[in-house]
């Protein structure tokens, strides 16, 4: 990571970030400004800029960490099953990152930090899918990886965005997510490991 300033009001940066994430779950990230974030962060305008240079480096940063906490999460699961709740889970608790990760127009695809991360997300997800083909008669890993990302991701993204509201109500979207993931395996698809 690069080195970060502490201000006299704390650490600007981080600020900076927080207030981004707000305005992203909030209005999206098309409504972010770096004035709008100085303002908020009670300092000059041009303040936000020593750290980010600009908003495609401000949702890079956004991006980068996503990608970071998502690795993390991912490298706690038990199973592949587990990691799509995990997955989920993610979503669920930061909406903010995963509308800014998956979008490359907006921020710097090629930055050396947000590809790093995003390299250790991907392990934490080839990690689960190994498992389900270490057999060598199991699917190909990368479909296999293919496969449980779009469930997972798919699942988070319609979730998000409220597309899910009459199926899945007032039930706990990760137990529902379970189902589904179990409903797959049981069609005679790869079976998660312990199961």
């Amino acid at each position: 990571m690069s080195s970060r300033r502490t201000y006299h009001h704390g650490d600007l940066r981080q600020a900076v970030l927080t207030a981004a994430l707000d305005v992203i779950a909030t209005e999206g990230p098309s409504a972010l400004s770096l004035r709008d974030l100085a303002r908020r962060a009670g300092v000059s305008h041009a303040a936000p800029a020593h750290h980010f240079k600009d908003r495609a480096g401000l949702l890079t940063a956004v991006a980068t960490e996503g990608f970071d906490l998502l690795a993390q999460a991912l490298g706690e699961a038990k199973d592949l099953k587990d990691a799509g709740v995990r997955y989920v889970r993610f979503a669920t608790e930061h909406p903010a990152h995963f509308q800014v990760m998956f979008q490359p127009d907006l921020h710097r695809p090629d930055d050396p930090e947000l590809l790093a991360a995003k390299e250790r997300a991907g392990d934490r997800l080839r990690a689960g899918v190994a498992g389900v083909s270490a057999d060598g008669r199991g699917p190909d890993p990368r479909l296999a990886g293919v496969a449980a990302w779009s469930l997972a991701h798919g699942f988070a993204t319609l979730l998000l965005s409220h597309n899910l509201a009459g199926p899945v109500g007032d039930r706990d979207p990760e137990e529902v997510f379970r189902t589904l993931a179990g409903l797959l395996f049981a069609a005679g698809g790869p079976q998660a490991p312990g199961e």
